[in-house]
């Protein structure tokens, strides 16, 4: 039996450790039959060495989202292993240590505009860069936390999540006649090295399985790596501007 993206060939940013989600959404793609190709920022040889623990080698390219020399030359360099794209996973945010952990009116523009343009304008940067590759159309699939809200602590991270969200709206309405979808996956608290980063992570963390009607294990990303590659695969053909909850159900709740 072929897996759900049997012959798909997938470009995954965000990797960082083994506890990433997209190490974990690499992982899954790999075991349903895609080609992976992996992007990483700053610490190269770590995401490089964390690439090996996949079932099969993927190779690693640098990709810095706020460079337009990187951004330029990322499709020649995509095509140095794979022939072409059918989806692509942006699982990039970073804001400065003002833009997090309650001070919400301290934080100087400055850092607010990097928050922004690191975690929600490069998800237009990345699909502008990748277009190219995807000649047949494509999934091009966001991670998010759902912005509807003002979570403690998340602050202006929250406000680049809102961005990233309305983004994906208007990239779904403009990439649609190319027949390239575009969604977004809202996890529920996951514990990876990124959100152990945010001041107060534990505290958004804390209750969470309690309050999810399905319940919620923060220590394993394998749902939201399924639901992603779900959303990458030709199984939601008809569906763009989305944004499905991954969450055990918590977002339904009044709690």
């Amino acid at each position: 039996m072929s897996g759900l993206l049997e012959g798909k060939r997938i470009l995954i940013t965000g990797v960082i450790t083994d506890s990433s989600i997209a190490f974990h959404a690499a992982k899954v793609a790999q075991e349903q039959g895609a080609e992976v190709v992996l992007t990483g920022f700053g610490r190269m040889s770590l995401v490089e060495r964390i690439a090996t623990r996949l079932p099969k080698p993927a190779p690693v390219l640098e990709l810095d989202v706020t460079s337009s020399e990187h951004l330029d030359s990322l499709a020649d360099r995509v095509r140095e292993h794979v022939d072409g794209l059918d989806g692509v996973l942006h699982s990039i945010g970073f804001a400065p240590a003002s833009c997090l952990g309650g001070d919400f009116l301290a934080a100087p523009w400055e850092d607010v505009s990097t928050a922004l343009e690191v975690s929600a304008y490069s998800l237009k940067s990345l699909a502008t860069a990748t277009l190219p590759l995807m000649g047949e159309g494509g999934s091009i699939v966001g991670m998010d936390f759902d912005a509807r809200v003002a979570w403690p602590s998340y602050d202006w991270m929250g406000v680049a999540k809102a961005a990233l969200e309305s983004t994906s709206r208007y990239l779904a309405r403009e990439l649609g006649p190319k027949g390239v979808r575009v969604n977004l996956v809202s996890a529920g608290p996951v514990r990876t090295m990124a959100a152990k980063s945010i001041p107060g992570f534990a505290d958004l963390e804390a209750g969470w399985g309690d309050r999810a009607p399905l319940g919620w294990d923060v220590n394993d990303p394998e749902p939201v790596a399924k639901s992603i590659c779900a959303v990458l695969s030709d199984w939601l053909p008809k569906t763009t501007g989305s944004m499905i909850m991954v969450d055990g159900g918590v977002h339904a709740l009044g709690v």
